[in-house]
């Protein structure tokens, strides 16, 4: 009698998912290799062609010399450095505005030569000094020169003084800016109620002055800062007669323009009804 065999059945595999997950992980690892490629840039080959480039606009004869690749490429001959400087922009009006802030600055020169001469010996007696910066030309004069105390009349000398000043700068164009200055002493009286109203007096008399000598109206400005921005200290006699000064201030023409914004127009009252 012969044995049969019992056939056995066979097992089903519970990892077949790993075949499609390997094929699922070597596809992603294929698609980010390609998209690395097409992402990085080829410096060899791009410097190649920048050079390339600039020989063929300088007409100079193109270098055939191999660049490696992931080495550092030679620097560009200097044909090509000059190219590269002389096509940099150029920011236009530098050159006119340097030109022009050259000729203010002689012209400022010249000014501040003519008002030392006329007032050298205010200058040599320390009662008058004159400086020149960015701004324009500062004619610095001590008050006692020019006014009585807690008065702002020109008169006399303070006239002759002046009036020289305005001569100098009649044919000037630039604007003219006379500041009045006092110390921290008060004062009360029915023409100058506070050192405001006398600072402001006195550079409005200095103005008038240039006026009536030739000065055009539309270039002046008179400002009064009363006992504010002192030079010396209050404290002693000596720095309060520094403090009483009238500063005339020769405004420059090139000076660092400051950025207007538009100002939106106010918008119309509201009518009341009742």
């Amino acid at each position: 009698m012969s044995r049969k065999h019992k056939k056995h059945d066979d097992h089903e595999n519970h990892e077949r998912w790993l075949v499609s997950y390997a094929d699922f992980i070597t596809l992603l690892f294929a698609f980010f290799v390609v998209m690395y490629a097409i992402s990085s840039v080829n410096e060899g080959k791009y410097r190649v062609l920048s050079d390339s480039l600039i020989s063929a606009f300088q007409k100079a004869p193109r270098s055939t010399q191999p660049i490696p690749v992931g080495k550092e490429a030679p620097s560009p001959n200097p044909a090509s450095a000059n190219l590269i400087k002389h096509t940099l922009p150029v920011r236009k009006g530098d050159a006119a505005q340097d030109a022009l802030r050259k000729r203010q600055e002689a012209k400022m020169k010249n000014i501040a030569k003519d008002i030392l001469q006329v007032l050298a010996p205010l200058v040599k007696g320390g009662q008058v000094s004159v400086t020149q910066s960015n701004r324009g030309i500062a004619v610095q004069i001590n008050a006692s020169v020019l006014f009585a105390p807690a008065l702002a009349n020109l008169e006399g000398e303070s006239i002759k003084v002046l009036t020289a000043v305005a001569k100098v700068l009649a044919p000037v164009e630039n604007t003219i800016q006379v500041e009045g200055y006092s110390d921290n002493s008060p004062i009360s009286t029915a023409a100058y109620p506070s050192n405001w109203e006398l600072s402001s007096a006195r550079a409005s008399s200095v103005v008038r002055l240039f006026i009536a000598n030739g000065v055009a109206p539309e270039r002046l400005v008179a400002m009064g800062y009363a006992e504010n921005r002192s030079v010396d200290s209050n404290d002693t006699a000596e720095g309060r007669a520094r403090n009483r000064r009238v500063t005339i201030m020769i405004l420059s023409d090139v000076q660092d323009k400051v950025t207007e914004l538009p100002v939106a127009p106010l918008p119309p009252p509201a009518l009341k009804t009742n």
